[in-house]
C-alpha cells in the first residue's frame, strides 16, 4: 500500500522547517529525553550538563539539548495536563519517524526513551512527604488514549473494569484507560530507592483530584473509595496530570517511557510541602545517571 502523505493541516511544519509547537528541528533532538511540566526547571537539568547545543522556548515548551557524562540528553518542558502530552507526544515521534521533506512515515522507526520527572499528590497514608514513586502503571482520567486506534491493545481492560464498578465510576467523566511503563526502564530507574506504584493522571489539579474549595464536586467520596481499592496486591498510591497519556502514546508508538514523581502532598493526610524544590537536584540525577 502506498505511504501515505499527511496533510499539511495535520502537520504543520513552520517556515524555517521546525515542527509547529516544539520549534525543533529533527536534528535537535536526542534519543534519551527528561520530561517535566514546569519550563524553569528545564535550566534546573541543563545545569548538570557539560556541553549545550540549543536551547528554544516556544509558548509552554521550554528544550535544551546537551550532553551529560557523555550521552546526549534533551530536557523538555510539556506544560500541564494530558492535552499537552498529545501534542508533545505527536511531535516528537514526528521528528524521528516522519519525513519531513515528503511528510511520510519512514520505514525504520526510532525509539525514544523518555522519562518524566514531575511532582504529585500521595494518596494513602503510608506514603510520606518527599517520598520518590516510580509509576509502573498509570490511570488516564483525562481520556487522551481512548481516541486513538489500538487503545484496548496496550491497556488492562480487567482492571480499568473493576476500577470503575468498585468506586461507581460516573459515565459523564472520561473512561480511564490503564496502561504500564516501560519495565525495562523502570527496573534501570529504580535501584530500590524509589516507591513503585499505580498512579492516576486526572485531568484537572482541583475538582478532577478531589480537591473542594468553592464549588462542590459531583461525588465527594471519590478519593475515599480510590483508597481502598485493591485490584490484586496493587493499590493506587497518587495523583498526578501527565504519565498515563505519556506512557500510553509512547506504547502505541514504540517509546519507552516512565514517569518519576516527588510526593509533595499527602492526601489522605492533608499535608503538603511548599518548599519541595529544593528535593528536585537530586532526582533530576539520579535520572540524569540512569536513563
Amino acid at each position: 500500500m502506498e505511504n501515505r502523505r499527511i496533510p499539511e493541516s495535520e502537520f504543520i511544519i513552520n517556515a524555517d522547517g521546525t515542527v509547529f509547537h516544539l520549534h525543533l528541528l529533527p536534528e535537535q533532538l536526542a534519543d534519551k529525553i527528561i520530561m517535566m511540566g514546569d519550563p524553569a526547571r528545564v535550566d534546573m537539568v541543563a545545569e548538570f550538563f557539560d556541553t549545550i547545543e540549543c536551547n528554544i522556548s516556544s509558548r509552554e515548551f521550554h528544550t535544551i539539548t546537551g550532553s551529560y557524562k557523555g550521552k546526549r540528553i534533551t530536557a523538555m518542558s510539556h506544560g500541564i495536563g494530558g492535552d499537552n502530552i498529545d501534542i508533545v507526544m505527536s511531535e516528537l515521534d514526528a521528528l524521528v519517524n516522519v519525513d519531513f521533506a515528503t511528510r511520510t512515515v519512514k520505514e525504520e522507526k526510532k525509539s525514544l526513551t523518555i522519562v518524566r520527572i514531575g511532582t504529585s499528590g500521595g494518596l494513602q497514608p503510608d506514603i510520606e512527604l518527599g517520598t520518590n514513586l516510580i509509576s509502573v502503571r498509570s490511570m488516564g482520567f483525562d481520556g487522551v488514549l481512548n481516541f486513538y486506534a489500538g487503545r484496548d491493545s496496550v491497556c488492562d481492560l480487567d482492571f480499568e473494569e473493576k476500577f470503575c464498578k468498585a468506586v461507581g465510576w460516573n459515565p459523564q467523566h472520561a473512561t480511564p484507560y490503564i496502561v504500564s511503563a516501560n519495565s525495562e526502564l523502570v527496573s534501570r530507574l529504580n535501584q530500590g530507592d524509589m516507591q513503585e506504584g499505580v498512579t492516576i493522571s486526572a485531568n484537572g489539579f482541583y475538582g478532577p483530584q478531589g480537591r473542594y474549595l468553592r464549588l462542590p464536586l459531583a461525588d465527594a467520596e471519590l478519593n475515599a473509595k480510590i483508597q481502598s481499592f485493591r485490584y490484586g496486591n496493587e493499590r493506587i498510591t497518587n495523583y498526578e496530570m501527565e504519565g498515563a497519556a505519556l506512557a500510553g502514546l509512547a506504547l502505541l508508538m514504540g517509546h519507552k517511557a516512565a514517569t518519576v514523581c516527588n510526593i509533595i502532598a499527602g492526601r489522605a493526610t492533608h499535608s503538603a510541602n511548599t518548599n519541595y524544590k529544593s528535593g528536585m537536584p537530586s532526582l533530576i540525577e539520579k535520572v540524569l545517571d540512569r536513563i
